[in-house]
């Protein structure tokens, strides 16, 4: 039996689908299932997560293990997804039409959700889809979020409700 590395055991343990499209530098751990998505430069995608067609994650993020960003879902540069993070495109699910028959996508509409730069996504938050998370945005552990968040908001609870604004990080001066 051939001794592998930990990169070539990672490589026979995902699935990217030959529609994705990925950025330069992207690191993607095992047991991952990518579809029809595009991933931006030097993002991270870890263990056991699902990114479905049609969503977009930026460049320089990272994506926590067992996450689920499904289709519709925009996420701009620099944005962190902790752990377990489950986005929602579709606010009244159902497995059959009107008529009994399995719903097909002809069935039921995308409401896409955006999450924009430099936004943070706490461990096991649930995201409802027709909404915004403002730029640099922090979304608490736990949060079940209904409605849009502002740029800059730091939100908890479920519903998640607005806490505090995010203190602006000093920036470092640039060398000459």
């Amino acid at each position: 039996m051939p001794e592998w590395t930990s990169e070539e055991r990672d490589a026979l343990l995902r699935r990217i689908a030959p529609d994705v499209k990925l950025g330069r530098n992207v690191r993607i751990y095992a047991f991952v299932n990518l579809y029809g998505c595009e991933i931006g430069d030097e993002t991270s995608i870890g263990t056991f997560v699902e990114i479905q067609k049609g969503a977009k994650i930026g460049a320089r993020c990272k994506i926590q293990s067992h996450s689920f960003i499904c289709e519709g879902v925009t996420i701009e540069d620099e944005v962190f997804v902790g752990h377990n993070v489950s986005f929602i495109n579709d606010l009244y699910p159902r497995a059959t039409a009107e008529s009994g028959r399995v719903q097909t996508d002809q069935d039921w509409n995308v409401m896409p959700t955006l999450v924009k730069r430099g936004a943070a996504i706490g461990t096991g938050a649930v995201l409802l889809g027709g909404i915004t998370i403002g730029e640099a945005a922090v979304v608490g552990a736990g949060s079940v979020v209904t409605r849009d968040v502002p740029a800059g908001a730091v939100v908890a609870g479920n519903p998640a409700r607005v806490l505090r604004m995010v203190e602006p990080v000093p920036q470092e001066p640039e060398q000459g």
